[in-house]
């Protein structure tokens, strides 16, 4: 992608933006809001080149610690580890070394706050260009480097799932496919597929129907050019996060219109599949009322409706009416160590502080909204987690503090690249689910 935007935009004008993006996730914001920030004109070209750095960027800091003796100021940094990131792979360069090195000076020349260090980051980029070979080599041993994630993230991993770490992380780096869920209040995959293939293949989109029934694109594309998306015919949603509404229901069937809330309910898909698989009765509860929004938008494209409503879903005492649920969906916030191929600016930003945190207000949701349900009723926890701490060790200590609580057979930590936990879909080897962790839970009868 970034290299359409060659000949229409100066490549200095999207580098130096894309180290703005840079800087900004290691100061704590997130990439999507980063990248929201960058002028339209320059934001899809900025994006590919994001992502393609963050997905390098354990190597290029490793690469840049070879190069400096001192860390450079925080712009002159970022914009040298973007080029790094961008040029050590030859292979996967989406530019040549020299014009990467040759842009990335002017980048810094056209900036007053990097301006007086051009010559000093174009010296260290052209040592790199004579030194490559070395000076790659003499990273190999660093974990940062190889696995581009870090350091405390990699032992993390290697702690929690000791047989499967490599295979996590060699995921992490991979590019997904684009999965969509089909609204079967509409159409069913197999219909979709066949009203609809052709017109995909037509744009060049190859698609076929994957596991659960979702139908799996081999490259993303922009929802406008899905067929049937304005129609709310399909949505974007990974085959893992499809689980949630089934698993859920599968053991509501009894009640034709079931009472259900969904916690943390933004961005809304996990609201709508629900809607769309059932007449249930739906609460959706989000504390952010931007986010609220899209579940509103994305109840109004596909025809549905819940009560929506903008409360803290940790303290029901503000929104629950009192009236017992038969079953509340959980997906709660979590560090997303799942979905980092996805959103690979996630393993930059988060710290290995922010586990305990996130675990703690994940015991706090569980333990506010049990009361909630019905005995016999059921609820579904769930993130989008690779890490225990928030998923089978938060849900062994629910368990030990609520004593009427029943676990089911559920899917557990889905481990993705690991085979034994994600079948692949079809033939297609490089699909794998995104990372998640299930549990479902039945509150015993009195």
């Amino acid at each position: 992608m970034a290299k359409a935007f060659q000949e229409s935009m100066p490549l200095w004008r999207q580098l130096q933006a894309t180290a703005g993006v840079i800087a900004a996730v290691r100061k704590g914001s997130s990439g999507t809001a980063a990248v929201e920030a960058v002028d339209a004109s320059l934001r899809p070209g900025v994006q590919a080149l994001a992502f393609q750095v963050w997905r390098n960027l354990g190597r290029a800091q490793a690469l840049r610690s070879q190069l400096v003796s001192r860390l450079p100021a925080p712009g002159t940094d970022a914009l040298l580890c973007v080029a790094l990131a961008l040029a050590w792979n030859e292979d996967e360069a989406p530019y040549d070394a020299f014009t990467l090195v040759n842009q990335a000076v002017e980048a810094l020349k056209r900036h007053p706050a990097t301006a007086a260090h051009a010559n000093f980051v174009n010296a260290c980029l052209r040592r790199f260009l004579r030194e490559r070979a070395a000076l790659v080599a003499a990273t190999d041993s660093n974990p940062e480097a190889r696995w581009n994630h870090p350091l405390w993230w990699v032992e993390r991993l290697q702690r929690d799932h000791p047989q499967h770490w490599q295979a996590i992380l060699a995921h992490a780096n991979s590019h997904p496919p684009m999965t969509l869920r089909v609204n079967v209040r509409k159409s069913t995959p197999a219909d979709y597929l066949a009203h609809y293939l052709a017109q995909l293949q037509a744009a060049g989109i190859a698609a076929h129907a994957g596991q659960g029934g979702a139908v799996v694109l081999d490259q993303p594309v922009a929802v406008g050019q899905l067929p049937g998306f304005a129609q709310g015919w399909v949505s974007v949603q990974d085959a893992a996060a499809q689980l949630a509404a089934p698993l859920l229901l599968q053991g509501l069937g009894a009640h034709p219109h079931p009472r259900v809330l969904d916690a943390c309910a933004a961005p809304g898909g996990k609201t709508a599949h629900v809607l769309e698989a059932s007449d249930a009765d739906v609460l959706a509860v989000e504390l952010d009322a931007r986010r609220m929004q899209r579940v509103a938008q994305t109840l109004e494209r596909l025809g549905l409706q819940a009560q929506l409503r903008t409360a803290d879903a940790a303290k029901p005492q503000d929104w629950w009416d009192g009236v017992p649920f038969d079953g509340i969906l959980l997906d709660a916030p979590c560090t997303a160590s799942g979905i980092v191929r996805r959103h690979p600016d996630v393993r930059w930003l988060r710290r290995a502080s922010d586990i305990a945190q996130l675990a703690r207000l994940q015991a706090q949701l569980l333990d506010a909204l049990w009361p909630l349900l019905r005995p016999g009723g059921r609820m579904v926890y769930c993130t989008c987690s690779v890490f225990l701490a928030e998923g089978a060790d938060q849900v062994k200590a629910f368990l030990a503090r609520q004593p009427q609580a029943l676990m089911l057979p559920a899917p557990g930590h889905l481990l993705p690249g690991h085979d034994g936990g994600l079948a692949k879909v079809g033939d297609n080897s490089s699909y794998a689910y995104d990372g998640f962790y299930y549990a479902l839970l039945e509150k015993r009868l009195a």
